[in-house]
């Protein structure tokens, strides 16, 4: 027994000889501080959040937006309930402000120690949609209140899903016919994928499914002759042939047929 006693001395003698005692106080060193940064930071976070400065006091919205309010903006953040700066999830934010109608795109910062920075993008309308959307300048449709913009933007129709094409189509032909003074004012594409467009005079084109803008270049050609070629108002002009159009008239009203015989 004594010598068993003797040797385990002996090898605590030896292992104490062979330690690197800078290092292992180094070592725990490292680890004492470590653990003391780390309580430190979870006690000032806990303090920071039970007082009231750390609380979000300030938002500030940047980009100008005309159609989004600041109180709009407001008030989707509280209804996230966010008690303080810490609360904030800028991801969640972002996702709520994405609600507004006419909010497109939005980016949002946190600014220590109270401030929320917000960056808003609206949409901007270029065309009514179906009579209660609206289109933006990528030919996408968003919800927003259209009523204001009646008479003020062109108005275009078309089946669900056909919203880019029609917006393309439609600035193509507007272009085109604006180089020969004609204004385009409206357009529609039929569930069978015909197409018809409206004048700012009130004159109605009906282009059908294939070859439109032959079509529309045929119609510029000849309309100054159409027009000459009678003293009424065009209605409505056929294009839907391979070759040559179709005109109707405008009746005169029967108030116009008495002023004429007067």
């Amino acid at each position: 027994m004594k010598a068993k006693l003797l040797t385990l001395i002996d090898y605590v003698k030896r292992l104490v000889a062979v330690t690197n005692w800078s290092l292992l106080m180094g070592v725990s060193f490292f680890c004492l501080t470590l653990f003391a940064t780390w309580q430190g930071v979870d006690t000032l976070t806990e303090y920071l959040a039970t007082e009231k400065n750390s609380k979000l006091s300030k938002v500030l919205v940047h980009g100008n937006p005309v159609y989004t309010n600041e109180q709009d903006i407001v008030g989707k953040i509280k209804s996230l309930k966010v008690r303080t700066f810490f609360d904030v999830d800028v991801n969640q934010v972002q996702e709520k402000l994405l609600e507004l109608p006419w909010v497109a795109s939005v980016s949002v910062r946190k600014q220590w120690p109270d401030t929320l920075r917000v960056y808003v993008t609206e949409h901007q309308a270029v065309a009514i949609w179906n009579q209660d959307l609206l289109l933006n300048t990528h030919g996408d449709i968003f919800q927003a209140p259209a009523e204001q913009f009646f008479n003020k933007l062109p108005m275009l129709y078309g089946p669900e899903g056909s919203e880019n094409e029609a917006w393309k189509t439609f600035k193509t032909f507007k272009e085109l016919l604006a180089l020969n003074e004609i204004e385009l004012s409206s357009l529609a594409l039929s569930e069978r994928f015909s197409w018809r467009l409206w004048l700012k005079s009130g004159v109605k084109l009906n282009l059908g499914r294939k070859d439109i803008a032959l079509r529309v270049q045929r119609f510029i050609d000849l309309y100054p002759e159409i027009k000459n070629s009678s003293d009424k108002e065009v209605e409505s002009i056929d294009l839907r042939y391979d070759t040559g159009l179709a005109v109707s008239w405008l009746q005169p009203t029967e108030q116009q047929t008495n002023n004429n015989k007067v």
